[in-house]
């Protein structure tokens, strides 16, 4: 191999040899911009080449039915369907036998594939679909095709990247390839006491070796050091934010728990749960140290969270400070301004509401107040991180399902005392526990994982579409016992799916109408979605809590925090356009009276897919449990779609197999942190690396 050079991983990919400016646009739609994402650009799989098989000679079906072959092109056929859907089908023959390869939807092929030519395949190896036993290429990995004459291309283990029309597999390959036989200089980022200790390759060569592995061997481990390197790097990032969020900034050092803290206790309707509890003292403890409570509380849709952080408020209050909570909707935050109105009345503790829809002058008095230190606790949306909104001495800064917000509104609400104040974040949104360290790394992670006696079970159902006439008198019936129901829509408007395996998808208006004017047509019935006008949807919903309305046709705008304890029974069209997660959120709207409850998921497609994630629902009330399946279904790129840390960083790391990974790079990042020399080694490359994201946080 040449000697390595200094190559520039920044400079654009279009200086490359074999590039330019043509070239480059399209590259990008891949996301290789530099040298440096050309030469991360990690395989999707890999072709095992070391021996070509003759068809004759293939087995189906087999545990190890993944082959490469090679044949002339005998025929070409395409079949159109649907809406813009076709199969590509091509036999090819090697003198051994016949093999039927299938694209589908790559229309654009039909002009490059030419019968007579030869072409490699490589992939799975079954039986055609009505092909009579004739054998095909069920699963495609990749294929090549060959000029008269050409030699077998390489052979051996081979990179199989995410190609396009205009970038094929083997262009990719002669980039990475000459990249690589450049003797391209790739400078380590793990300090070498790091790399020795856990046993990682150097990085050049794990780098070589993911894209052109001797054996499998060498390939395990480049990879296991490749995810080792995402994995540490993105736990320094967050341990190293922090580390300079507690160092750098003056906190609040509450005193212990005293009397107010105690007779708030003592009039809750219920003894904390064990979990609660242990939420409760971690809470406590970290309000009683001087660097600033940066805490986040995971708790299962009805746990009890919203009461754990009441306690931290009312601390905060006893204290001589004021406390600020965030809720993501308006119908939530009124909904806590009423809770929490009620729960503190005797208490002497005032209690405010700050949202957007509240007059000009009720707004001024409000802001007025709270800058008078004469609200000691502000509910509201995200209204309370205004800049105009001022408090005299906030000291606790709770939001609730953090999701929904972004990092910096979040280190806009910390930045509103003239000491760092507490925070609390709490979400309902279950993460697999393999999940929370790359996702919250930055924060202490307290989690509430029983729900309290009394909370009703949830029986789940998954019923066909041609069931919903059935479906629906069991709804009356329930109304009719004194209960109250919701219907979830995934659409508020008509709207045509153009999916043929689907019918038509109703609507929330149309199943609100078909339901008001049929089987509910003596029931008061309601709908409520996110068009709607504030004061509207507000009405809508008070007059549901008020037991006016009977039924609620809804979209998602009731996911979050809606308590209405009398209702029983939801219904939810066409399920599987929703997530597992999301339908779990959903569902946690019910059982939160003394009444038995049911969730009945109406199936709007009859894919197995589709099927298995809903049953996953019917089978399993724990959301934790929810997440996991909805990661294993779904895959992480999804996941990680919505998280705040680590979503364009994870190239090479498997969520749900590399938790042994996760935690020795985690352990390897409290090291870093522990040693100052070691963190000022990789310092300067996690401040390149995540400048963007640490300005919004730090700097917000």
């Amino acid at each position: 191999m040449a000697e390595a050079k200094k190559i520039d991983l920044k400079s654009d990919i279009k200086f490359m040899k074999g590039v330019g400016p043509k070239r480059a646009a399209s590259l990008q739609k891949l996301g290789i911009s530099t040298i440096g994402d050309l030469a991360s650009y990690y395989p999707r799989a890999y072709e095992d080449r070391s021996c070509v098989t003759a068809i004759g000679d293939l087995t189906p079906d087999d545990e190890n039915s993944i082959y490469t072959a090679i044949g002339v092109i005998v025929n070409i056929k395409e079949k159109l369907f649907g809406r813009n859907r076709s199969i590509l089908m091509a036999t090819i023959s090697d003198g051994t036998g016949y093999l039927q390869v299938n694209w589908f939807n790559q229309r654009f092929l039909k002009k490059s594939l030419v019968i007579g030519k030869r072409i490699l395949v490589y992939g799975k190896i079954g039986y055609a679909y009505g092909g009579r036993g004739m054998l095909a290429v069920t699963r495609l990995i990749s294929f090549e095709q060959l000029e008269p004459g050409e030699a077998i291309p390489q052979q051996g283990i081979l990179p199989v990247y995410q190609a396009t029309e205009s970038i094929n597999q083997r262009y990719i390959r002669r980039l990475t390839e000459n990249l690589l036989e450049s003797g391209i200089e790739i400078e380590e980022i793990i300090p070498e006491s790091i790399r020795k200790k856990y046993n990682l390759m150097p990085r050049r060569s794990a780098v070589c070796s993911i894209h052109y592995p001797k054996n499998n061997d060498e390939l395990a481990k480049a990879r296991d050091s490749l995810a080792f390197e995402e994995l540490y790097i993105i736990q320094c990032g967050l341990l190293l934010l922090k580390k300079d969020s507690q160092q750098e900034v003056d906190g609040i050092r509450h005193l212990m728990s005293g009397s107010l803290v105690k007779s708030v206790v003592n009039s809750l309707p219920f003894s904390l749960t064990e979990d609660q509890a242990n939420v409760w003292h971690d809470i406590e403890r970290d309000m009683e140290r001087n660097i600033p409570m940066r805490r986040l509380l995971e708790g299962d849709v009805g746990s009890g969270k919203t009461v754990i952080a009441l306690l931290a408020l009312v601390k905060t209050v006893e204290n001589g400070y004021q406390g600020a909570f965030m809720a993501p909707t308006e119908i939530l935050a009124r909904q806590h301004f009423a809770k929490f109105t009620e729960m503190l009345k005797d208490k002497k503790i005032r209690v405010g509401l700050l949202v957007g829809s509240l007059t000009a002058k009720n707004r001024r008095e409000t802001l007025e107040r709270i800058a008078g230190h004469e609200l000691d606790i502000v509910i509201g949306t995200h209204a309370v991180i205004q800049e105009n909104v001022r408090f005299d001495r906030l000291g606790l800064a709770v939001t609730d399902e953090q999701h929904r917000f972004g990092i910096s509104q979040r280190a806009a609400l910390d930045k509103k005392g003239e000491h760092a104040p507490d925070v609390l974040v709490m979400t309902a949104t279950p993460i697999p526990r393999t999940m929370t360290l790359t996702v919250y790394g930055d924060l202490d992670v307290s989690r509430i994982e029983h729900l309290p006696p009394g909370r009703q079970p949830i029986r789940t159902f998954v019923r066909e579409n041609d069931r919903r006439q059935l479906i629906y008198e069991f709804v009356k019936k329930e109304i009719e016992a004194g209960r109250q129901a919701y219907v979830v829509c995934p659409l508020i408007e008509e709207s045509e799916a153009s999916d043929e395996n689907r019918c038509h998808v109703p609507s929330a208006e149309e199943v609100y109408a078909e339901l008001s004017q049929g089987i509910f047509r003596n029931i008061p019935i309601g709908l409520v979605h996110g068009r709607l006008k504030k004061d509207e949807k507000q009405q809508v919903m008070d007059d549901f809590y008020a037991d006016k309305l009977k039924l609620l046709v809804a979209t998602t705008v009731i996911e979050v925090g809606v308590d209405v304890p009398n209702a029983s029974i939801m219904v939810i069209e066409n399920a599987d356009r929703f997530g597992l997660a999301q339908l779990h959120q959903l569902r946690g709207r019910i059982g939160r009276g003394p009444y038995s409850s049911y969730c009945i998921l109406v199936a709007g497609s009859k894919s197995p897919l589709s099927r298995e994630r809903l049953e996953v629902l019917r089978d399993t009330s724990s959301g934790f449990e929810v997440a996991e399946a909805d990661l294993r279904l779904r895959g992480a790129g999804q996941f990680f779609g919505t998280m705040q840390h680590g979503a364009g960083d994870l190239k090479i790391v498997n969520v749900m197999k590399d938790t042994d990974i996760l935690l020795r790079a985690r352990q390897a990042a409290i090291e870093t942190m522990a040693d100052e020399k070691t963190l000022e080694s990789i310092r300067p490359y996690l401040t390149d690396k995540y400048k963007d994201r640490f300005s919004q946080i730090n700097d917000a």
